[in-house]
């Protein structure tokens, strides 16, 4: 058995010597040829004296570009693309020194012959260009193309870095920044990808370990570069930010809608070491009346040290002496179990020789257990890779979901240390390391494909690839340091991660890492923090078990705080879960960056400390310490009004506004409607949309206003795509008589509300109605309840509702003189 004891320098000298090699090497097509070209069905080829290029369109916006150097005739599978070509007829025209391939409606490539080089257009404008194309540098290999002038370049992954990356040298290597703050250029999920300002993605569609080179070894210039693999890059386009993410999310595919109780809060810590105090936790949630619905298990369940036990994956008796039955009571009081798993199988652990004997665990290259140190001990790995293993590990999480499970926690998953020497079945540990997490997400996921096909799963991981999302995998920003340097970069980290395909990227909220703080130390940090998390993808406190991250630990102002935020996010449960369906179906992410909002401001193009929540709430994080305002802007288009106040701001403006500890800067965008639970949630299992309030922000330069919300059961797996679910939709119009307001419905899924209770709380009513009317002019007092509140301004109106279209008639009253 091979064993050493191994430290990662990736990317140490790895990146300075490829940095050196790529500035002495002589570019691979300076003697490129163009040699003939021919249509090969809807796919371009074309011959050059190095090899050949072939253009393959999937859709009219979506192109991708392959490169074969001469001798290779096969390209390895894609990991990130799972959309097959569509049947497209292009246009192929050649004049003079350029060939033109056409889409209609899409995108037209121009090949210039001499010199050789390709550039991309959507209706006429240049979207990309490529400098150099394909190059082989020997270590490094990969695609070279135009910056333009004034072009923002997002993505290349999760990254505490500015928004847009030009000047930044990135790795490709998936690895863990532990203590991470505001900068922190290497993270636990990198990606081949970049969001262009000119609304078009690129993909380069190779998963081996290298860089992205945007614009720091030479101006101007983007490079793709890793050791080898696929020589593919795809471009994305659309007409605006939402059709291209919907073509890049068909590209590589949409997230599956998650389970309901996702969105709301998690007791989570490292760790809860018995069954007795995992049981106490959820009986003070319940005692003081916070919501919950789910409680995370760290590497305790398995054993009662940090270091020897990994691997186990078997519940350590001694503390947890019944877990179904624990697991049951958690399930009696409406929360959910939820356990962490690693791929380190320690050689101490009670797996360890079953490991071994099913040869599950990457190798040496005389196809022996590859073994090293690391800091939980002498480990193997699972080859996620290999069909046996998949198999072996999927067989463990198959009998603990048996016992009532209900979501895994796979941590470790870059993976953390990752030997260059290790083999997989399928390429060495370089060649595969950046999808390794991707491939493990796809186990489980596939795993209830086979055995529980209703269920939807929830996949907790702190790495992966591009397309990962199609695996319902869930990520986080991995252990960032408890301190507002580790809050500044989330909103960043989540709307990079967004645009990228994969929306519900969070952080763990109050930070992680704790040093030698105190809870006295941190807890306006936390309130901040969890103030934060109420409008971001996944409510999920969790830290180093030294100061408490359940909020049941915290007193006085700190708790009343909180807790009413906490409060807040279960009532936003109807509008966060139509986020989601819209995300799932249109690949819109839930989280965005202000230039979604205005396009047009170049301003914006770097903004990340202020963010949309959906379309309709803006929300402006505090990320400093003692601070008591908050400056920040307000796009143009429409009016804004303070969450909390109702107070009116104009949109298009830089404002300075308070921001008191108890309250998050928050507006909301005139004339919005936002669904709401009516009733006060302890757990999400109590939803079922029956009891619904529509918060409507009338708003006298706004005429109309619609919106569509999403209602289904929230656990069966596949439910948008079996059409089991209604959608309701309300239409407001707006004038200066009144509001009209329409309800309607359309169509239904097992065992929803055959009535609902409807509450239309409508803001900005200037005095008592004139008359409030269904369906008709008249006043119907034994249809509904009406409430005005002068003091605020709002106007409530209650009545139940069987789903058939109803038109709401409001009539403004007479002001008081």
């Amino acid at each position: 058995m091979f064993r050493i004891k191994y430290t990662n320098l990736f990317p140490a000298y790895f990146s300075l010597f490829c940095f050196l090699i790529l500035c002495f090497s002589t570019p691979a097509n300076a003697q490129r040829k163009y040699q003939g070209h021919h249509l090969d069905g809807q796919n371009l080829v074309i011959n050059v004296s190095d090899g050949e290029v072939m253009l393959r369109p999937f859709q009219p916006k979506i192109l991708e570009t392959q490169f074969y150097p001469k001798g290779v005739k096969t390209l390895p599978l894609s990991e990130a693309v799972v959309l097959a070509p569509s049947k497209l007829m292009p246009e192929v025209k050649e004049k003079d020194n350029v060939i033109y391939f056409s889409l209609e409606d899409g995108i037209q490539a121009e090949i210039t012959k001499s010199p050789f080089h390709i550039s991309y257009f959507l209706e006429k404008e240049l979207l990309l260009r490529e400098s150099e194309g394909y190059f082989d540098a020997d270590t490094l290999k990969g695609f070279k193309f135009e910056i333009q002038d004034g072009e923002a370049l997002y993505g290349g992954g999760e990254r505490a870095l500015p928004l847009d990356r030009k000047g930044y040298r990135l790795p490709l290597y998936n690895r863990a920044a532990y203590s991470n703050e505001e900068f922190a250029p290497q993270m636990n999920f990198g990606m081949p990808l970049m969001i262009s300002s000119k609304k078009y993605a690129l993909l380069y569609d190779n998963a081996p370990i290298g860089f992205i080179d945007v614009g720091k070894t030479k101006e101007n210039e983007l490079s793709f570069e890793t050791i080898g693999g696929r020589s593919a890059y795809v471009i994305v386009a659309g007409k605006d930010y939402p059709e291209m993410l919907n073509h890049f999310t068909d590209l590589t595919g949409k997230q599956p809608l998650p389970p309901l109780w996702m969105f709301g809060n998690f007791s989570s810590r490292f760790g809860y070491h018995s069954q007795e105090e995992v049981l106490s936790t959820i009986h003070q949630f319940r005692e003081k009346e916070v919501p919950v619905d789910a409680i995370i298990l760290d590497l305790y369940w398995f054993g009662p040290e940090v270091k020897g036990d990994m691997g186990t994956l078997d519940w350590y008796k001694p503390n947890f002496p019944e877990p179904e039955k624990m697991i049951a009571t958690l399930k009696d009081q409406e929360v959910k179990t939820i356990l962490i798993t690693e791929p380190f199988i320690t050689t101490t652990s009670k797996k360890w020789d079953e490991a071994k004997d099913n040869k599950v665990l990457g190798t040496d290259h005389l196809g022996k257990p590859y073994v090293y140190e690391f800091f939980f001990g002498e480990t193997g790995l699972v080859d996620v890779f290999k069909p046996e293993a998949q198999d072996w590990f999927w067989g463990i999480y198959k009998g603990l979901n048996n016992q009532g499970v209900a979501g895994w926690w796979g941590d470790l998953g870059e993976p953390e240390v990752h030997p260059t020497e290790l083999h997989h079945v399928n390429g060495t540990a370089d060649e595969v390391h950046n999808i390794y997490g991707h491939q493990w997400a796809k186990l489980i996921y596939d795993g209830y494909r086979k055995d529980f096909p209703n269920e939807r799963p929830f996949i907790l991981m702190r790495s992966g690839y591009v397309g990962s999302q199609r695996y319902g995998l869930i990520p986080w920003s991995g252990d960032v340091n408890r301190t507002f340097g580790g809050l500044t970069p989330q909103p960043q980290i989540s709307m990079t991660m967004g645009l990228s395909g994969v929306p519900y990227m969070h952080s763990d909220l109050g930070g992680f890492v704790n040093w030698d703080y105190t809870q006295e130390d941190v807890t306006e940090l936390y309130i901040r923090w969890l103030q934060y998390g109420v409008f971001q993808p996944v409510y999920r406190p969790h830290a180093q078990e030294q100061i408490p991250s359940e909020v049941i630990h915290y007193k006085g102002k700190a708790f009343d705080i909180v807790k009413k935020y906490i409060e807040y996010r279960y009532k936003m449960l109807p509008y966060n879960y139509t986020l989601a369906y819209k995300n799932s179906t249109t690949g819109m992410p839930l989280l965005r960056p202000l230039f979604m909002e205005e396009e047009g401001n170049k301003e914006l193009i770097n903004e990340s400390e202020t963010y949309m929540w959906g379309d309709d709430y803006l929300v402006a994080p505090i990320t400093q310490k003692g601070a008591r305002e908050r400056s920040l802007y307000l796009p143009e288009g429409e009016g804004w009004y303070h969450l909390w106040s109702g107070k009116k701001y104009d949109g298009g403006q830089k404002i300075t506004i308070d921001a008191p500890l108890d309250e998050l800067p928050v507006f909301v965008k005139a004339g919005s409607i936002i669904p709401l639970s009516t009733k006060a949630l302890q757990s999400t299992e109590q939803y079922d949309s029956k009891d619904l309030t529509f918060q409507i922000w009338r708003d006298a330069d706004v005429d109309n206003h619609s919106i569509t919300m999403y209602a289904d059961d929230g656990k069966t797996f596949g439910n948008i795509e079996k059409k089991n679910y209604q959608l309701i939709d309300v239409l407001c119009n707006y004038s200066k008589k009144g509001i009209d307001i329409t309800l309607s419905k359309s169509g239904d899924y097992d065992r929803a509300p055959s009535n609902r209770n409807i509450t239309l709380e409508i803001h900005n009513v200037p005095t008592y109605p004139k008359s409030v009317g269904i369906d008709k002019k008249k006043m119907p007092a034994e249809e509904c309840d009406m409430g005005y509140d002068a003091s605020t301004k709002i106007l409530k109106i209650k009545m139940k509702w069987s789903g058939e279209q109803k038109r709401i008639l409001i009539r403004d009253g007479k002001p008081k003189e």
